[in-house]
């Protein structure tokens, strides 16, 4: 099949914990051929919709782990298969990206399924699971923070399409810092915020459950640095071994179902304690961790999922 890859710039990628290359990696060992874009060369031409790209080779080694072709525009529309993997934030941009990309389904398969993605944000998803979650807020006004605050006392305080773990702070019920923080987030954002009871099991990891067409395929636990509440391994949490306990079943058996049938065929939840706290389906990452842990190739597993629809 012909793939092609939306993503971010892939020089500076870590080969031994980015998801996307180990994709690319198992579709080029499966007789694949990979076209590679960034979101900024997506382009909708006169009823087409176009990337500017390279053909693109991977390889584990270090700092020569890529090689690209010519570049060139290539029609979309003449790919079997294009996965939508940059980063957020979620934002106009991106959104953009997944209008451009559904114009070219359902002929070619775009991996996850850019509608659904686009109406299942990370954080606001899970709203539809309201007896999974732990309890939470979307608000931008203080009066309707503040109240939530007085109620839960410790709350956790983000932006509600940040990622990685940027912005995320943990309010204490003697914090003063509210007024100050919203008044932050206000002064650069016309975004709402999230506000979440804090959950204290998060000290002993903030677990990362991967889903493969509706099903659980394995999880690694991130714990946070000494001092931090983040457990994101952007900002130092430290991936675990780790299994799946039945109340991690139970949650990944009420979403699944729904998953698989809007087309997000690679998902990450996120689970404290036995509280679901994040969908995500913009660009999941966790699988290089799982495969060295537990010997779960869950890359191999993705593309016999794509090679079952495309077949």
């Amino acid at each position: 099949m012909k793939i092609a890859f939306q993503m971010d710039p892939i020089a500076p990628i870590n080969i031994d914990a980015d998801s996307t290359f180990r994709i690319a990696e198992e579709a080029q060992a499966r007789g694949h051929s990979l076209f590679y874009y960034t979101p900024d060369h997506l382009a909708y031409v006169e009823g087409r919709v176009t990337a500017r790209g390279c053909d693109l080779e991977v390889r584990r080694v270090k700092g020569d782990h890529f090689s690209l072709g010519e570049e060139y525009e290539a029609d979309l529309s003449d790919f079997d298969v294009v996965w939508l993997r940059q980063d957020p934030p979620f934002d106009m941009h991106y959104i953009t990206t997944t209008h451009l990309l559904q114009r070219v389904m359902p002929d070619t398969l775009v991996v996850n399924d850019p509608f659904w993605v686009r109406n299942f944000p990370e954080k606001l998803l899970v709203l539809d699971f309201p007896q999974l979650m732990p309890p939470t807020a979307i608000a931008r006004d203080l009066a309707t923070i503040r109240a939530f605050k007085e109620r839960h006392g410790d709350v956790i305080l983000k932006p509600l399409y940040g990622n990685g773990g940027a912005g995320v702070f943990h309010l204490a019920e003697s914090d003063r810092n509210l007024s100050s923080l919203h008044e932050l987030f206000t002064g650069f954002s016309r975004e709402p915020l999230i506000v979440q009871k804090y959950l204290p099991e998060i000290k002993q990891g903030d677990k990362r459950v991967i889903l493969v067409d509706g099903a659980p395929v394995g999880a690694i636990n991130r714990v946070p640095a000494q001092g931090e509440t983040r457990s994101n391994m952007h900002v130092g949490g430290r991936p675990e071994k780790i299994g799946l306990t039945d109340r991690d079943i139970e949650i990944c058996e009420t979403i699944g179902p729904i998953l698989k049938e809007k087309g997000q065929v690679f998902v990450g939840i996120d689970v404290i304690g036995s509280y679901l706290t994040e969908i995500n389906v913009t660009s999941p990452t966790g699988i290089q961790e799982l495969e060295r842990f537990d010997g779960i190739n869950v890359a191999a597993m993705i593309w016999e999922a794509i090679e079952a629809k495309r077949a």
